[in-house]
């Protein structure tokens, strides 16, 4: 863990990014927790945006959408709070597009909020076969989560500026 906060904090000093870092974050959450999605979203008000996807083409990077209001959304975005969903009904219960997710054969997720000032200013999202993810799987990655907010805030302010 000591060693990927490392890489992580040195590389968020290089040039090349944010690509650099997230693909570097993917690597360390793989090695940690494992994954076979892997998606950052950057949060600004009620609206979240797609950009990092480690499978684009069911789930590509994507401008601005408004996120209307959700359990998940309550529990991630205004709680500040992980969610761990073990099962497809954990997906089922979180997500719209779980029929996706499900025909993908995935069946577990975690989602981490990356939270700046006491604000959420991104989410990581990772998905894997059901019954993959258990509650000690959160904190490693809930750990490296502030490693991303210099990325997620830059994706904010690039895209207010577009």
């Amino acid at each position: 863990m000591s060693d990927d906060l490392a890489t992580l904090a040195a590389l968020i000093a290089q040039p090349g990014q944010p690509e650099t870092l997230f693909k570097a974050f993917e690597e360390a959450t793989q090695r940690l927790v494992g994954h076979q999605l892997f998606t950052l979203l950057y949060v600004d008000g009620q609206e979240v945006a797609r950009i990092y996807s480690n499978r684009p083409t069911e789930y590509p990077v994507s401008g601005r959408k408004t996120m209307g209001p959700t359990p998940w959304g309550k529990h991630v975005l205004d709680e500040r709070k992980p969610y761990l969903g073990k099962d497809k009904a954990g997906i089922r219960w979180a997500f719209f597009d779980h029929a996706l997710i499900e025909s993908m054969g995935l069946g577990s997720v975690i989602n981490i909020p990356a939270i700046y000032d006491g604000k959420v200013v991104g989410t990581i999202n990772l998905l894997a076969p059901e019954h993959h993810y258990r509650e000690e799987h959160v904190a490693p990655v809930e750990r490296l989560a502030p490693m991303l907010v210099p990325a997620f805030l830059a994706a904010r302010a690039k895209a207010g500026a577009a």
